[in-house]
């Protein structure tokens, strides 16, 4: 057993889906959360500059001796996979867990991706998918506008304004006959249903978020680094902008109030 905390880092509120799930799935897991609302979005951004900003946000979370590093960003899984690879701790992204969920579930081979400009520019879920089903049909599209549309809380499945960029982004994907779309940015789970009135019952969705929290689990399981039974988990959050903003809408996407948890963090200290 492991009485250290599983660490959990995104650009923004997004990474929440991820803290969500693994409170579900794993209970007895206390939770450093850090969301880096001074500098969302991440997905435009170069290469060099999230690279720089996933290394600054590894290195806060293991200033709590985390036993786990989770990356709650599909950016930061595709671009920086190297660093988070290179670290001596264990450590996953949404890349290999999506993409595995992703090649189970379609029907007829055809897999959608909605992710960011930069996870979309990086390849990295068409090898991963391909990695587990060879002849699969990949239609990826780039998503900029959803993540701000989340983190400003459009998210309201009447939003009729969030609801027409998901049907835009959608039209490729779903005229190539996908009957699988992987939410490809932890973000996008938040928009779930707004995805599948669009997109059809039919289509099945892999929640990013969902299947990362299942990896956790598996990780923890077989490394004997679970924390005790019976005890109840707990959650830090920490972002580098005002948590005022960050706070409310976490209290509605976790269901539950985190008044009291979240502290502004000097991200730039982290260098």
């Amino acid at each position: 057993m492991d009485k250290r905390p599983i660490g959990v880092f995104d650009s923004g509120l997004g990474g929440l889906s991820t803290v969500r799930a693994i409170k579900k799935i794993l209970p007895n897991e206390d939770i450093v959360y850090f969301g880096d609302t001074g500098r969302v979005p991440y997905g435009t951004r170069s290469n060099e500059t999230i690279e720089t900003y996933t290394a600054q946000d590894i290195k806060f979370l293991q200033a709590f001796d985390c036993k786990m590093i989770v990356v709650a960003c599909g950016t930061v899984s595709t671009v920086s996979a190297h660093i988070i690879e290179r670290l001596s701790l264990p450590a996953t992204g949404i890349t290999y867990p999506s993409a595995k969920a992703a090649a189970e579930a379609t029907k007829n081979g055809v897999i959608g991706i909605m992710g960011t400009s930069a996870t979309i520019n990086s390849g990295a879920f068409d090898r991963a998918i391909h990695s587990f089903k060879s002849d699969a049909k990949i239609v990826s599209v780039a998503c900029p506008i959803l993540v701000p549309l989340v983190e400003n809380s459009w998210i309201d499945e009447d939003d009729e304004v969030t609801a027409a960029a998901v049907k835009r982004y959608l039209k490729d994907i779903l005229e190539a006959g996908s009957d699988t779309i992987i939410l490809g940015c932890t973000h996008f789970p938040l928009l779930a249903p707004i995805v599948q009135k669009a997109a059809g019952e039919g289509v099945t969705l892999i929640d990013s978020g969902l299947e990362e929290a299942k990896y956790v689990k598996s990780v923890l399981e077989e490394k004997g680094l679970q924390n005790e039974r019976g005890h109840i988990g707990e959650q830090r959050f920490f972002v580098s902008d005002k948590p005022q903003n960050f706070t409310s809408a976490a209290n509605t996407l976790l269901g539950e109030s985190i008044d009291g948890r979240c502290e502004f963090v000097d991200i730039f200290r982290y260098i």
